[in-house]
């Protein structure tokens, strides 16, 4: 890989329709502070993520990529959050980065341009797409070494897993919502939870848990230790704005600060 240019740099079709951002908070319950913004794709007209997501092939990926990163530090730099510590979370395509170091290019002057710092953005990627080990952990390691967060999301839904886990261990697992879902009442899924917070507190990587819709979940998940949550009943995504969070009355953190 290491040999490759960005073929879309060059070669590539352009991602034609337009985009903004939405962003939705990622609370921490245990200081009561917004710890991250997570940019989600819209279309500029009302179209979700779905819609703009099936316009994307082979062709126009990076460019879908690039442009996806760019917007989000863009409107991020707009609203100003990570003055007050708050990081900017973007989703990234493996598959669209033929070469970390040529690929980045554009975020690091993007980022350069908006005074945007390195250390408060956040790229995620999910593992439900089959990808190449070793490309991917090539493209971790080196968003690392240039001062860049890194988070597997939808974590236990995917290919990656534990095989990945045991290779490169990431600054945050996204656990995937399904095992979220109904926690308060299901006691295998609590039970799974359980070992996994252990096994991840073991490697040293935060935990965000993800799609929280009810108070009985986010009660079951902060008495098991999760600080670090997002979800509809803690705040829906804004378009191109900031949702201001809701902090559940049953157990509200005494210093809450939003962004």
């Amino acid at each position: 890989m290491s040999g490759q240019k960005c073929i879309g740099c060059q070669d590539g079709a352009g991602f034609e329709m337009p985009i903004t951002m939405a962003f939705q908070p990622i609370l921490n319950v245990a200081d009561g502070t917004v710890f991250a913004q997570e940019a989600l794709v819209r279309g500029i007209n009302g179209e979700g993520a779905g819609h703009i997501l099936g316009q994307v092939s082979d062709q126009n990926r990076y460019a879908f990529d690039q442009t996806c990163r760019v917007k989000a530090i863009e409107l991020a730099a707009g609203l100003k959050f990570a003055d007050d510590g708050t990081s900017l979370s973007i989703n990234f395509l493996p598959n669209a980065v033929y070469e970390p170091r040529a690929c980045i290019r554009l975020t690091l002057a993007t980022a350069m341009k908006y005074d945007f710092p390195l250390k408060r953005i956040i790229f995620e990627f999910t593992e439900t797409e089959k990808l190449d080990t070793d490309h991917l952990l090539n493209i971790l390691r080196s968003y690392r070494a240039m001062g860049f967060q890194t988070a597997i999301d939808d974590f236990g839904s995917g290919y990656a897993g534990l095989g990945l886990l045991s290779k490169f261990q990431p600054d945050l697992v996204k656990i995937d919502m399904e095992l979220i879902r109904d926690i308060d009442t299901d006691r295998v899924k609590r039970t799974i939870l359980s070992n996994t917070l252990a096994m991840l507190k073991d490697l040293d990587i935060r935990v965000i848990c993800e799609g929280i819709e009810t108070a009985g979940e986010f009660d079951v998940l902060r008495d098991m230790g999760v600080e670090l949550m997002q979800g509809y009943l803690l705040g829906k995504p804004s378009v191109a704005a900031l949702t201001n969070p809701v902090w559940p009355t049953s157990k509200q953190p005494e210093n809450r600060a939003c962004a």
